[in-house]
């Protein structure tokens, strides 16, 4: 989803922002565009690491180039990364606009609605579409390749038939705690950013906003994706609950609690932060397509939709 970072007038009468059958098709794209170049190779190291905490980042990559050479980084891209990237943003665009206008119709402040917005928006990301797809993505990067290759669907409608929505849904909690809090900080911290590097550059010129450039909002952009991975142990806990590897006295069915304990009792505190250095790139990379690539993109788009055909 491209987030607007603009200043907003405290004081403008509020008024619901209509959704853009536009800007949805621009937040798929770009979705699409994220994970397909920089986003699922991030993706699949972190949660290599995440799920195997003993083994060290060259071990990680190692293990995933033998699976395929440059192949083994993109796997779950498809589908399972394809159907979560052409769908989180419309859903994230529809909740965030709702929550954030009920949120400032009763009084929160544009700084506070925005990052409501964000945590309704990545909860609402979860419960729909994300819930499966991360699964899935991370049965694909964690289970065992040996013998005759099954595919994924084959897996799928196996889990399905064992366990239910439940089955194919498994560490669904956790993915939306890591959304509501990745969405709040990226929303957060990105205009926090840009607002320091605003006032840094140009001074408290009313008009200084007006004066940031590309590089501006990319450096915002990429503090605001590096800095929000804050909650890695999230991560790390999710991966855990949704991991196929097998280990003698894994419990069978994990809840956000026991997959902390269990992580703890094997890792430490440092067994939390696993995969941290893969997710800071994803997240930068993230926060780059979505905020910067995504304003410029919706620009574009809104200066196309403002030509009217001439008459002849």
């Amino acid at each position: 989803m491209a987030v607007d970072t603009t200043p907003v007038d405290p004081n403008a009468p509020l008024m619901k922002k209509p959704i853009s059958y536009s800007n949805l098709a621009v937040g798929a794209a770009l979705n699409l565009f994220e994970v397909t170049t920089l986003g699922q190779p991030f993706e699949v190291v972190k949660t290599q690491l995440g799920a195997n905490r003993g083994a060290s980042f060259v071990d990680s990559i190692r293990t995933v180039w033998s699976r395929g050479g440059i192949f083994g980084f993109y796997q779950g891209l498809i589908p399972w990364a394809w159907i979560e990237a052409s769908t989180k943003g419309a859903v994230l665009i529809f909740t965030a606009s709702e929550i954030e206008y009920q949120a400032r119709a009763h009084g929160a402040s544009p700084f506070l609605g925005g990052i409501l917005g964000g945590m309704g928006g990545g909860i609402a990301q979860a419960y729909s579409t994300m819930g499966f797809c991360t699964f899935m993505k991370t049965v694909e990067v964690t289970r065992h390749k040996g013998g005759a290759k099954e595919s994924t669907w084959k897996i799928a409608r196996d889990i399905y038939k064992r366990e239910g929505i439940r089955g194919i849904n498994k560490g669904v909690n956790a993915v939306a705690l890591r959304q509501c809090t990745n969405w709040a900080s990226r929303f957060g911290l990105t205009r926090l950013a840009e607002d320091i590097i605003v006032k840094t550059r140009y001074g408290d010129d009313p008009e200084a906003s007006k004066k940031k450039t590309a590089v501006d909002k990319i450096l915002s952009s990429s503090l605001g994706g590096a800095l929000s991975t804050w909650n890695q142990p999230i991560e790390v806990i999710r991966i855990e609950m949704q991991s196929q590897l097998k280990t003698a006295g894994r419990p069978e069915k994990m809840s956000i609690a026991t997959a902390a304990k269990w992580i703890y009792r094997n890792n430490g505190l440092k067994g939390f932060y696993r995969g941290v250095t893969p997710r800071i790139g994803l997240g930068m990379w993230q926060t780059i397509c979505m905020v910067t690539f995504g304003d410029y993109a919706k620009e574009y788009v809104a200066t196309l939709q403002s030509k009217k055909p001439i008459k002849m």
